[in-house]
C-alpha cells in the first residue's frame, strides 16, 4: 500500500496549507535550486519528458511534450494556466491538493513558468469551491510576501505573477479553450482548434494549460529526477495518481497510488464493498467514460493502457463503484440529464442530441419505453460522437452506449414490464 505519496504527501500535517509548514517539509527548495543554480529551462522540460507524467485532468497528454510546444522568442506575454475547475462527476482530488497543499501547486506552476518563459498565470477555480479558493488566495499572498511571486523572484531575473480566477460552475469551462474564453470575460464555449493554445491562447498569446494534480507533481519530479518518477509507475504511465473512489465502498475518498496498481487493491484501500454485495460495474474515469463490468475491472490495473484495453478511459481518475443494488437505467438517466443540462449549445449534435438521449432514457425509466428505443439510443449516440468541437458530447454518449452493451437485459425488462429488474428483485 502506497503511504507517502507525491501530491498528497503533506495532507496529514497540521496547518499544511501554510507557507512555514510547506517550507519546513522542503517546500520551495526545488524552485530555489532551479533559479539560483541556475538550471537551464530545456533541462527541466527534458526531465518532465523522462518522467512519463501525463496530464491528470483527463486527456492524459504527455506533460513534458506539451511544455515543449511553448514557442520561444515570442513578443508579449506568455501565459500559464491551471485548470482547477474539477467539474467531472465523481472527481474530488484537486480540491484536496488546494485545501491541504496549495504551495505545492504554486511551486509547480513557478517551475513550469520558468521552463516555458511564461510571465503571468491564472488558477481557474470552480466557484463552488469556497474553502479552496480562500486557502489558495491566502497562499498566494504568503508567496508574494516572501518574494516567491512577482518581480525578480529570489533576487533573480525571473518574474511571474499568479492570480486566482473564479469560475461560475459551468462544466464546459473545464475544457481548456472554454476556460480561456471565460477568463477573457466571454461566454464559456470551446474554440475551434487549430490554432492550439500554445500558439494562440489566452488573449491571443502562447498559453499552456495543465491540471492541479499535474502541476503539484512537478517539484518532486525536478528535485528527484524524471527517471525516479517514471519508475514509481510503469512505462508510458509514470508516477503516482490520485483516484477519487466513490459509490458503494465503505471508505470513499482520495487515494494516491502508483500507476499500474491493481483495481482490486485500490478497492480494498477504500474498504471494499458492503457485506453481501457483489461488484456490478465501475466507471473508472468519471461519468464521461464508458462503464466496465465488475469482473473485468477486478482483473484490470489502474493505468491508461490497461483501462483502455478494458474498453474505457482513466480520465481524471474518478472511480465510481457500483454494486448489484444499482439500477443501471435510473443511473444512466441521471447522468444523461447532467450532460443535457451542461451542454453549452454551440454544436447542434450536442445541443439537440443530449436532449434526445435524456428524453428517451427518461421514458424508459418511467415505464413508457418502446422496443425500438434501445436502437434509437445507439443511433442517436452514433450521430453525436465525433461531430462536435469539444468532447462533452462524446462523454455524454459513453455511459449510455456502454450500459446498453453491458446491461441490455435491464433495459429490456424496463421496457417490457414497465418496472425495474433490480429493485423489484425479479429475474
Amino acid at each position: 500500500m502506497w503511504v507517502n505519496g507525491v501530491t498528497l504527501q503533506n495532507r496529514g500535517l497540521e496547518d499544511s496549507h501554510r507557507l512555514a509548514v510547506y517550507e519546513a517539509s522542503s517546500g520551495y527548495r526545488t524552485l530555489r535550486e532551479v533559479l539560483l543554480r541556475p538550471v537551464a529551462p530545456e533541462q527541466i522540460i527534458t526531465e518532465m519528458k523522462k518522467s512519463g507524467l501525463r496530464g491528470r485532468g483527463g486527456a492524459g497528454f504527455p506533460t513534458g511534450l506539451k511544455w515543449s510546444f511553448m514557442p520561444k522568442g515570442v513578443t508579449g506575454t506568455k501565459y500559464l494556466l491551471c485548470n482547477a475547475d474539477e467539474g467531472e462527476p465523481g472527481t474530488c482530488k484537486d480540491r484536496d491538493i488546494m485545501r491541504y497543499d496549495p504551495h505545492r501547486l504554486i511551486e509547480g506552476m513557478l517551475i513550469g513558468a520558468y521552463a516555458m518563459g511564461a510571465r503571468a498565470g491564472y488558477i481557474y477555480i470552480r466557484g463552488e469551491f469556497v474553502e479552496p479558493i480562500h486557502i489558495v488566495e491566502a497562499a498566494l499572498a504568503e508567496a508574494y510576501e516572501a518574494g516567491l511571486l512577482g518581480n525578480h523572484i529570489l533576487g533573480t531575473g525571473f518574474s511571474f505573477d499568479l492570480h486566482v480566477h473564479r469560475g461560475a460552475g459551468a462544466y464546459i469551462c473545464g475544457e481548456e479553450t472554454a476556460l480561456m474564453e471565460s477568463i477573457e470575460g466571454k461566454k464559456g464555449q470551446p474554440r475551434f482548434k487549430p490554432p492550439f493554445p500554445a500558439s494562440y491562447g489566452l488573449y491571443g498569446q502562447p498559453t499552456t494549460i495543465n491540471n492541479v494534480e499535474t502541476f503539484a507533481s512537478v517539484p518532486d519530479i525536478i528535485s528527484k529526477g524524471g527517471d525516479w518518477f517514471l519508475h514509481l509507475g510503469k512505462p508510458n504511465n509514470g508516477g503516482t495518481k490520485i483516484f477519487s473512489v466513490t459509490g458503494h465502498v465503505q471508505r470513499p475518498g482520495n487515494y494516491e497510488v502508483p500507476m499500474g496498481t491493481p483495481f482490486k487493491d485500490l478497492l480494498a484501500m477504500a474498504g471494499g464493498l458492503f457485506p453481501e454485495r457483489k461488484l456490478k460495474a465501475v466507471i473508472p474515469g468519471g461519468t464521461s467514460t464508458p462503464m466496465v463490468a465488475g469482473e473485468v475491472m477486478m482483473d484490470t490495473t489502474m493505468d491508461y493502457d490497461a483501462i483502455s484495453k478494458a474498453g474505457s478511459a482513466l480520465g481524471a481518475g474518478s472511480v465510481i463503484v457500483m454494486d448489484d443494488s444499482v439500477c443501471m437505467v435510473k443511473t444512466v438517466e441521471r447522468i444523461a440529464r447532467f450532460y443535457m443540462h451542461e451542454s453549452c449549445g454551440q454544436c447542434t449534435p450536442c445541443r439537440e442530441g443530449m436532449g434526445w438521449l435524456w428524453r428517451v432514457m427518461h421514458r424508459i425509466e418511467h415505464g413508457q419505453g418502446r422496443e425500438e428505443d434501445l436502437q434509437l439510443l445507439l443511433d442517436v449516440g452514433a450521430r453525436i460522437e465525433g461531430r462536435t468541437i469539444c468532447a462533452l458530447a462524446d462523454g455524454g454518449v459513453a455511459p449510455v452506449v456502454s450500459s446498453i452493451r453491458l446491461f441490455r437485459s435491464e433495459y429490456e425488462y424496463h421496457i417490457q414490464h414497465k418496472r425495474c429488474l433490480v429493485t423489484t428483485g425479479a429475474g
